[in-house]
């Protein structure tokens, strides 16, 4: 046994090498240096303002400079990797989407868990879904659009940002609900898509409002409907234009590496709550057409739970596989 003051001694530099590591764990202290928020699309997407709004509101809060780091490409894995290899401190965040729980089903191998490598945080937006056609298109309503399809088996092409993302599925929920069989044109990104559908390459996307809404606006493209209070007024909700069974819907999130203290995200998630709350940010928010849906961490899990199994019976039912 050694002697008592060697043992002391050996306490204390123990505790004195594990010193850094609580102030950095401690929520009191976090956050203690800059905070990045990872975001797995191309700068301009719809993720874009709520990461910018976010890290300009975080850092008023809390005095630490937020760095947006754009990491946009495989279908979202290169910035997810990224920041599931992230020290799980709270100073590493991954604004995701819908995509999260869709890639699981769609590939095989991912170089990370998408359910265990992550804890969630909060729930921050929730985006409709808009049915819009170029105006060549000669219907005006949904119903009317159905009867095109259906004479044209695979007549009517249909962009989406990327094959197995989230407006992609949308498209497959609408051939199964309406008996349409539209054919699937997958671009690299939301802004390409829309491009080629404002040319007339193709005719129709089932896209979040953020992306389209200008241009409905200004007439350059027509929209039939929405999955919900997509701020277009006189566009009918799918529902009311006779289609009922198309529900479905994209959100963006926060989520952090496994590993983080519950403190460290209780802290943040109250924080985020305050932001998304604000009169002010739903405002900015709702001007590019998308909604504050802000939910903690319990709510969220559940939330991803549920969407894991919709999405996967859209999946399978309509056979999709990555390419």
């Amino acid at each position: 046994m050694l002697p008592l003051n060697r043992r002391t001694v050996a306490a204390a530099a123990l505790l004195a090498s594990l010193a850094p590591f609580a102030l950095a764990q401690s929520p009191a202290a976090y956050p203690n240096k800059p905070i990045r928020i990872l975001v797995p699309f191309a700068p301009g997407g719809s993720l874009d303002p709520v990461a910018r709004l976010i890290g300009d509101r975080l850092t008023q809060a809390w005095g630490q400079p937020v760095i947006v780091d754009n990491r946009a490409g495989g279908n979202t894995t290169i910035a997810t990797l990224a920041a599931a290899k992230s020290p799980p401190d709270g100073h590493t965040l991954l604004l995701t989407a819908s995509t999260h729980v869709i890639n699981p089903l769609l590939m095989a191998n991912l170089p990370y868990d998408s359910e265990k490598d992550f804890l969630p945080v909060a729930t921050l937006i929730k985006s409709e879904f808009v049915l819009v056609v170029h105006p060549s298109v000669p219907t005006t309503t949904v119903q009317e659009f159905i009867a095109l399809a259906k004479s044209r088996p695979d007549g009517i092409d249909y962009a989406s940002s990327g094959h197995g993302n989230a407006n992609h599925i949308a498209a497959e929920l609408f051939n199964q609900v309406a008996g349409t069989r539209m054919r699937h044109v997958p671009y690299k990104g939301g802004g390409q898509a829309v491009q080629d559908l404002l040319s007339g390459q193709v005719k129709a996307i089932f896209s979040v409002p953020f992306t389209v809404t200008p241009h409905i606006k200004s007439g350059k493209l027509r929209a039939l409907a929405h999955t919900g209070a997509a701020g277009l007024p006189g566009v009918p909700s799918f529902s009311q234009a006779g289609l009922p069974a198309f529900d479905l819907r994209s959100w963006q999130a926060i989520m952090v590496p496994a590993g983080t203290p519950k403190p460290v995200i209780d802290k943040l998630a109250a924080e985020l709550g305050k932001i998304m709350n604000d009169p002010t940010t739903q405002e900015k928010l709702a001007a590019t057409g998308q909604e504050v849906w802000f939910q903690g961490p319990e709510a969220f899990s559940a939330m991803m739970k549920a969407d894991t199994k919709k999405f996967g019976d859209i999946i399978r039912t309509a056979n999709i596989k990555m390419e």
